[in-house]
This record gives C-alpha cells, sequence and structure tokens, in this order.
C-alpha cells in the first residue's frame, strides 16, 4: 500500500515546517511519506536544528526548499503552518486536503537566550501534538 505524501508549506523552510518535518518522520515514518517546503528558501534555522536535537531528532541534514509545483499536485496533504504560506500556496488540485495549522514563528522570539529557546520548545511541542494527532486520525 501507498503512504499518503504529507507536504507542510511555511513562508521560509526555515524553522516550523523542518520541526514539522522532523517530527513526522520520526513519529509517523511507518504510515506517511513526509516532505517540507517553503514560499521562499530562508536556510535551516539553527536554533529550530538545536531543539529537534534536544527532542533526539537530527534535522541539520535537511534544506531548505521551494515549494516544488510537481509535488504539489501529487500530495495527499498540504498542511501550512503559517498564515503567510497559507494565503501565497498555490492552488491545489481538489484531491489535495488542504489544512493549515497556523503557530507563532519561533524565530521571531525576543527576550534572553532561555526565553527565546523556550518559544521554541513550545512551537516544537506544538507541533508534535498536532502531528500525533493528525496521524491517530489517519484511515488505517
Amino acid at each position: 500500500m501507498t503512504k499518503p505524501i504529507v507536504y507542510f508549506l511555511c513562508t521560509g523552510n526555515s524553522c516550523r515546517s523542518q520541526i514539522a518535518e522532523g517530527l513526522a518522520r520520526h513519529l509517523g515514518a511507518d504510515k506517511i511519506d513526509v516532505h517540507s517546503a517553503g514560499v521562499e528558501a530562508h536556510g535551516l534555522n539553527p536554533r529550530a536544528v538545536a531543539t529537534m536535537k534536544e527532542a533526539g531528532i537530527d534535522i541539520s541534514h535537511h534544506e531548505s526548499k521551494l515549494i516544488d509545483s510537481d509535488l504539489l499536485n501529487r500530495a495527499d496533504y498540504v498542511i501550512t503552518l503559517c498564515g503567510d504560506a497559507n494565503d501565497r500556496c498555490p492552488v491545489t488540485p481538489p484531491h489535495v486536503k488542504r489544512l493549515h495549522w497556523g503557530f507563532e514563528d519561533p524565530a521571531k522570539a525576543t527576550g534572553t537566550e532561555d526565553e527565546v529557546q523556550a518559544k521554541f520548545r513550545e512551537v516544537r511541542d506544538a507541533i508534535r501534538d498536532r502531528i500525533q494527532g493528525f496521524l491517530n486520525e489517519l484511515p488505517q
């Protein structure tokens, strides 16, 4: 049986979508084929890499990518993680299920280093919980 393709999209494919890709591969590799991209490519956020490493997931090999229209059209699920990506995402064919999970951008967090790291962890954990719920709801 072919695994459904899940495509996570965000503005720059540097933080939230990279975290989502790493978590979804870790939690659901046996259930879904996971990819991520951005409407722009901003490069991988080092704090996202560090935050995922704390959770035992290595995303340091990930690359920041632009949306691939072929993959977008083959996807079963397109999940936008920010309003900008939701607004700017290209039109998808009718078979693609579009979901929007809006998460705060931890890269815009301000304060002490501890406060910024706490925001990254908060967003990572919220994305993890949402992905786990999504995986639990997938048809068997």
